[in-house]
């Protein structure tokens, strides 16, 4: 498989949260780190994910914003 996103990090499933129609899917990244990802139920089965199967989270985002001021930034989140 190929992709475009640079962003991919191997790890392994540790907990799924199975809703209605999403689940929470919990990856364990290595060294303690844990990210999750929000994916249908369909998703779910049709990749047929369990607890210890070993997956790829691949990122892609269009930008990524980072903060320093938490005052500041609050203060422009505010503004109408």
């Amino acid at each position: 498989m190929g992709l475009s996103a640079r962003n991919r990090l191997k790890g392994t499933i540790t907990e799924i949260k199975e809703g209605v129609v999403t689940a929470i899917v919990s990856v364990d990244i290595g060294e303690g780190k844990i990210i999750s990802s929000s994916i249908t139920m369909d998703s779910v089965k049709s990749l047929n994910l369990k607890v210890g199967k070993e997956v790829l989270a691949v990122i892609k985002a269009s930008n990524v914003m980072i903060g320093t001021d938490w005052k500041l930034s609050y203060v422009n989140t505010q503004r109408t």
